[in-house]
């Protein structure tokens, strides 16, 4: 059902856009056939009126910046020491052991067993 109805708007569609496209040509057409249009005048646009120059008092020529003083610099307090920690060693035996050979071809499992026969 579903495939139906989107068969037909997409028909209808194909529909719309070609009419749609037969007035575009057709406008284009007569747009070209007409003469060209007279080009308004624009009228001036008003001049910007000058403005007064700003005046900026003198910027001092020799600024002495103040020095910044020298301060002790503060001593750290001493890092207490922390204690080592050993710890215990693993057993040999807990880990696997890695395989020597590796197989390769993969076995063959029966996924579908025969019907049984009447």
């Amino acid at each position: 059902m579903a495939t139906c109805s989107s068969t037909y708007f997409f028909l209808s569609l194909m529909v719309a856009l070609s009419f749609s496209s037969i007035h575009l040509i057709e406008a284009g057409r007569h747009l070209k056939q007409t003469s060209q249009p007279a080009i308004p005048i624009i009228p001036q646009l008003l001049t910007m009126p000058n403005l007064p120059k700003a005046t900026l008092p003198p910027l001092p020529s020799n600024t002495s910046l103040p020095t910044i003083p020298t301060f002790p610099k503060p001593t750290l307090p001493t890092k207490p020491t922390i204690p080592k920690v050993t710890l215990p060693s693993l057993p040999a035996s807990s880990l696997p052991s890695i395989p020597t050979n590796i197989p390769t071809t993969i076995p063959s499992f029966p996924f579908l067993s025969p019907p049984p026969s009447n």
